[in-house]
């Protein structure tokens, strides 16, 4: 397993932009499908964007589409959510994940979870 590590959460004003980082340690973080997710409460945890280990394939969740991008940079052992154009309904507790499979983590699997990161935007 990897451990991960979230960070770069915070408040900020809706239309304002954050990123969020995960670092990796542990195994080698390269095999590694990559995924953000989040807890908006009350609700279920949702997938919000994935990012296979070459870097090369992503997927969103319908409602961050064209808002948010998810990136790897495997030489620091780093994954990256960039949220642009926030919206009050993006306030959530934002956790990184880890698997070898990229399939399980698009079914809302992981290995490896992060503590979590809270993203409060306010309307």
């Amino acid at each position: 397993q990897v451990q991960l590590v979230e960070s770069g959460g915070g408040l900020v004003q809706a239309g304002d932009s954050l990123r969020l980082s995960c670092a990796a340690s542990g195994r080698t973080f390269s095999i590694y499908a990559m995924g953000w997710f989040r807890r908006i409460a009350g609700k279920e945890r949702e997938l919000v964007a994935t990012i296979d280990w070459t870097g090369g394939s992503t997927r969103y969740a319908d409602s961050v589409k064209g808002r948010f991008t998810i990136s790897r940079d495997n030489a620091k052992n780093t994954v990256y959510l960039q949220m642009n154009s926030l919206k009050a309904e993006d306030t959530a507790v934002y956790y990184c994940a880890a698997d070898r499979a990229w399939s399980t983590l698009v079914g809302g699997g992981g290995e490896s979870w992060g503590q979590g990161t809270q993203v409060t935007v306010s309307s």
